[in-house]
């Protein structure tokens, strides 16, 4: 018999509150029975599901050894501390918050510093003059030594960040960093800048799926599960409901509908009796409704949408597919 579904998502601050609030807008409530310190938690509803609250970093380092079979952790762990990550896990969609960039930040005084081929200028020019190799301070060890790689960049070496990276060159133990940032402004106020070339990943929150958790049946059917109510929840946020009814619609209108505002019709054309729906783009609605009327309607009703549940789900077929290779 296998064991439960593990889902990791991350154990505190903003982090915890916007992945709850992720799965509780698609209708799965994570519920923490035995109290709000407890380290483990269920989803309301779904009884072979235990949810793992770890640190960003641990659920990276446990879906690399398949202990949980989704977590909730930034593209920035993943591509740090997972070899060949895009072979043992699946990044199957950006949950829309924990956006970060990963760059390299050089002191503002270096005013004729502005690529990552002007830092290789500067690297070796200091080597020659110091005798010595330029340091970087990260935390981002994999990454930075990547995306120098690629770059062309030798004359370096790291300096593993422990601390607030940012202070580094200020304090002498480092001339450049490697580091996360959202808004720059902690860089600016430590006298620092990113190359204009120096984005090396632009990171998000991720649902993420490990190749190497036990992927029975049980436990892929709670996956299709899980991810049908992701789905639905994302589909529903792309339109809003248009109801009316006239017998003045034909074919030719809903094509134009289409065409015009990127309506489509879940249930096909009105019904005998003139019934139709549609849906529609939120930013479209007036147009959409406009043409109704000039049309021929009525009364146009507009409501929102919950859930939009398809035949076929993009998400657990990405799932399957990376299963399968």
């Amino acid at each position: 018999m296998s064991g439960p579904f593990v889902l990791a998502v991350p154990s505190k601050g903003r982090l915890q509150e916007n992945a709850e609030a992720f799965f509780s807008r698609a209708g799965l409530t994570l519920a923490k029975p035995r109290g709000a310190r407890e380290y483990r938690g269920t989803i309301s509803g779904l009884d072979n599901v235990e949810i793992a609250y770890l640190s960003a970093s641990e659920i990276a380092a446990q879906l690399s050894r398949g202990a949980v079979h989704f977590g909730v952790t930034g593209e920035d762990l993943v591509r740090e501390s997972i070899v060949n990550a895009d072979k043992r896990v699946l990044l199957l969609d950006n949950l829309g918050f924990g956006s970060a960039n990963v760059v390299v930040a050089v002191p503002q005084a270096w005013i004729d510093v502005r690529t990552m081929a002007d830092l290789d200028d500067v690297a070796t020019g200091f080597r020659a003059q110091h005798n010595r190799r330029m340091r970087v301070a990260t935390k981002y060890i994999n990454l930075t030594r990547g995306y120098f790689a690629s770059h062309g960049i030798v004359d370096y070496r790291i300096v593993e960040s422990a601390g607030a990276t940012e202070g580094a060159p200020a304090g002498g133990t480092a001339e450049l960093i490697v580091d996360i940032t959202t808004t720059g402004a902690t860089l600016a106020a430590n006298g620092l800048k990113v190359l204009d070339d120096g984005v090396i990943l632009k990171s998000h929150a991720n649902l993420v799926a490990s190749r190497e958790a036990d992927w029975s049946g049980a436990t892929l059917e709670t996956a299709r599960v899980i991810l049908d109510h992701i789905h639905a929840r994302a589909r529903a946020n792309q339109y809003s409901e248009v109801r009316t009814r006239f017998k003045g619609c034909d074919a030719a209108m809903l094509a134009e509908a289409h065409n015009r505002f990127g309506v489509v019709a879940p249930f096909g054309g009105p019904t005998s009796s003139g019934m139709l729906t549609l849906h529609c783009p939120p930013a479209q609605l007036y147009g959409l409704v406009s043409f109704l009327r000039t049309n021929g309607a009525d009364t146009v009703s507009v409501a929102s949408l919950d859930y939009v549940f398809d035949r076929d789900n993009p998400l657990f077929a990405r799932l399957e597919a990376f299963l399968k290779t």
